[in-house]
């Protein structure tokens, strides 16, 4: 395994999927049209992403010794990431999550984390070394914050980058804020963390610069078709808009999203040029079924700019 590019402090679980026509009411049934069983977490899914980018990636993780926890480890070996840092528990359960496609692309997703809740500051200190010689550590709120402001700390010690991604939303403390370099919320996550009411009809930017002023040093928030916007202090905000692609669902788009910005800045892109990776990356996402159904490699990433 060549050195370690990006590492991802990361969420594991199996998504179990049904696609229903439109969302369910309180204590109705629906038939569901189609049922899979295929990797998900959020980490993970931005692992993925980030490998299929080309970046060398090493994970902080957590497992059951179950038939869901070996279904990861096939998958990230597959993927050629790094599992030295994977820790695999007897007696405790992988995460789940329970999701629900619409025939409009949109889902609502349940989890359980099952094995990912135990992960904690130890963990980071084991990886000491990984965490140390890489260029990006990227984790979500999916993992406890204990793990991730150790792993963020460790990481800034030695210069390499820290991203977020705050799903699910959660406050976040100063500490932990002062420890990102790149926040990556969506618009109703930006909402929340800026402490307003999902539709509340306040701008983007104001959001965005209420949480610059806690410490994060930059924003970045994903638009869906909108695009994206990267808001930092003292610039002018810079946006990109959303590529026309024919959407299936879209689920992982916002995990492929950060883990195409992780690879993207771990072989030296600005931040403005990775973002324009990352928003293609995540258009294309969106193409396919499930997380890892649309997150194609960098070359076709590359065509598309082209």
């Amino acid at each position: 395994m060549s050195a370690i590019d990006v590492v991802c402090v990361a969420s594991w679980n199996v998504d179990l999927v049904s696609r229903v026509a439109r969302p369910i009411a309180r204590g109705e049934t629906l038939s569901a049209i189609h049922f899979d069983i295929s990797p998900g977490g959020k980490g993970s899914n931005a692992a993925v992403a980030a490998a299929r980018q080309g970046a060398q990636v090493g994970l902080i993780a957590r497992v059951g010794r179950d038939d869901f926890g070996r279904q990861g480890l096939d998958l990230w070996h597959a993927e050629g990431i790094d599992t030295t840092h994977v820790e695999e528990i007897e007696g405790e359960r992988s995460g789940v999550a329970q999701i629900l496609v619409y025939d409009d692309g949109d889902n609502s997703i349940a989890v359980f984390s099952g094995a990912t809740a135990g992960l904690a500051a130890r963990h980071a200190h084991a990886a000491r070394a990984m965490l140390a010689s890489c260029r990006v550590v990227m984790a979500s709120c999916e993992v406890p914050v204990t793990a991730t402001i150790e792993a963020f700390r460790i990481a800034h010690e030695s210069g390499a980058l820290t991203l977020l991604n705050p799903a699910p939303a959660q406050p976040l403390s100063d500490e932990l804020l002062r420890l990102v370099d790149v926040l990556i919320p969506n618009e109703s996550e930006l909402h929340a963390l800026a402490g307003l009411a999902p539709n509340a009809p306040v701008a983007i930017d104001a959001a965005a610069h209420t949480l610059l002023a806690r410490s994060t040093k930059a924003v970045l928030v994903t638009l869906g078709a909108a695009g994206c916007s990267l808001y930092r202090r003292g610039e002018t905000p810079h946006h990109l808009p959303g590529l026309r692609v024919s959407v299936v669902d879209t689920i992982g788009a916002g995990d492929t999203f950060t883990g195409t910005l992780a690879a993207a800045l771990a072989r030296g892109e600005p931040l403005t040029g990775a973002m324009r990776w990352a928003n293609a990356a995540a258009a294309l996402s969106v193409t396919g079924r499930g997380a890892l159904g649309g997150m194609t490699r960098r070359e076709d990433v590359g065509a598309l700019l082209r």
